[in-house]
């Protein structure tokens, strides 16, 4: 670490903290040259994701977008908002655990759907209508089908 006062790349560290919700570590060091005292942030550095649409239009993921979405889904059920969130989290860490650049919007959706049967068939419905664009009541009787019988979902998922 380059001590900004000296420029020196000798320096200890004198204390280390966990920083942003553990998602960082501060550290403040002591320059070995100068004695200047200062602080730096460590961070995972994570990839950019992408998101490719169905039109084909590509927009930077947006981790409110899909909170605002969940939520949406899950709203009157007894689904509690940090359950919402850890889903999210969950989603999220497996977005950047696939090191790809551009994620389909179908896969993000699948693993919301996933997470979703989990927990409230409610929310899995009403996000189920809003992903797939359901047109009718067979589009929902044909999703309450593979919700039961998980062989039907690749035949569902072709139709739509």
């Amino acid at each position: 670490m380059q001590c900004p006062s000296c420029q020196n790349t000798d320096s200890r560290v004198l204390e280390s903290r966990s920083a942003d919700a553990g998602k960082s570590v501060r550290r403040r060091r002591e320059c070995l040259n100068c004695d200047f005292r200062f602080t730096t942030y460590e961070r995972v550095e994570t990839i950019p994701i992408t998101v490719v649409k169905r039109n084909s239009n590509r927009e930077a993921f947006s981790r409110s977008k899909l909170l605002t979405g969940i939520t949406r889904a899950c709203e009157k059920t007894s689904v509690f908002t940090e359950k919402v969130e850890s889903i999210v989290d969950e989603i999220e860490i497996q977005l950047q655990q696939r090191n790809l650049k551009d994620i389909q919007s179908a896969e993000i959706g699948e693993l919301v759907l996933d997470q979703l049967k989990e927990i409230s068939e409610v929310a899995f419905i009403r996000f189920a209508s809003v992903y797939r664009q359901f047109h009718g009541v067979n589009d929902f009787v044909a999703t309450l089908e593979t919700f039961n019988n998980p062989s039907k979902k690749e035949q569902f998922a072709s139709v739509l």
